[in-house]
């Protein structure tokens, strides 16, 4: 649901199209958009055969979406569960809109069923809402990064997620995450350079300078943002059935100018240490 193309830069590949693209072995990836899903909803659900473009019909539902609520967006999230309950793929990860508006989107199909009580769009939303409200099949990965605003945002969009959708969290990301510089020990060397940096420089260079004013920065940063993640665990442990008391899994900051698959395969191996941090037995972990 990436409509910027993130996701084909991501993985080194031309622009992605309603039909699904192998982008690497067993892994397939599409991209949505109205248009496409509405044509095979229609195909599918009401057995209307379409030849060509549906460009009126198109615009004609856009008017009709932009005055019902969930209306546009239940072509989305209908087409993901289509695929699900079909078990056309062993898994199937969303990149989903930004948190303003993941709510409607999920909540499109609870929207409609309130909304219509009985008849074909009713019995349509229930299966929908089956498998969105079943956590063993449905999860919402939250993706922060260890700053205010977007950590307030999650906490906001957990709390209305189960409230509004149904839908359960299956797990809190921080991307981005700085490592700590220094130990205590080697912070409280940085903390009196200051009374040694006139020798530092003329030892080291002018440069030193530069250098330590840069490491505190970098310092100060990650300082400030692992208090903003402090603030978010304390939620998630105190928010009782909201959030579950689910754990923060954290991905690094890269200091890559770069992506691609490169980016892709470092993301994935920083995930994999978090999600499975113990080595297989007889590995010492050495290599």
């Amino acid at each position: 649901m990436d409509a910027k193309g993130a996701l084909a830069t991501a993985f080194d590949v031309g622009e992605l199209g309603f039909e699904p693209t192998e982008v690497a072995p067993q892994l397939h990836a599409m991209a949505m958009n109205t248009e496409d899903s509405l044509r095979e909803y229609l195909r599918l659900f009401v057995r209307i055969p379409l030849l060509g473009r549906i460009g009126p019909l198109a615009s004609t539902f856009d008017f009709v979406a932009d005055a019902a609520p969930g209306v546009k967006e239940i072509l989305g999230v209908g087409k993901l569960c289509y695929e699900v309950r079909e078990r056309h793929y062993d898994l199937i990860v969303v990149d989903a809109e930004a948190s303003g508006h993941i709510v409607s989107q999920i909540g499109a199909p609870k929207v409609i069923a309130d909304l219509v009580q009985v008849g074909l769009v009713r019995d349509q939303t229930q299966w929908m809402l089956d498998i969105l409200d079943d956590p063993m099949r449905t999860g919402v990965a939250v993706v922060t990064t260890p700053e205010e605003m977007p950590v307030t945002e999650t906490i906001d969009l957990l709390g209305r997620l189960r409230d509004e959708t149904g839908a359960h969290a299956s797990a809190v990301i921080a991307n981005r995450v700085l490592p700590a510089m220094f130990s205590r020990r080697e912070q409280a060397v940085v903390d009196r350079l200051d009374d040694a940096m006139e020798l530092l420089v003329d030892v080291a260079g002018p440069a030193v300078a530069t250098v330590v004013d840069a490491a505190r920065l970098t310092e100060t940063r990650r300082s400030t943002g692992a208090e903003h993640l402090d603030r978010l665990r304390h939620w998630l442990e105190s928010s009782g059935d909201v959030a579950d008391g689910l754990p923060i899994i954290t991905v690094p900051e890269l200091f890559s100018r770069g992506s691609g698959p490169r980016v892709v395969s470092l993301v994935a191996q920083a995930l994999t240490d978090e999600l499975d941090p113990e080595p297989p037995s007889g590995v010492d972990g050495r290599g």
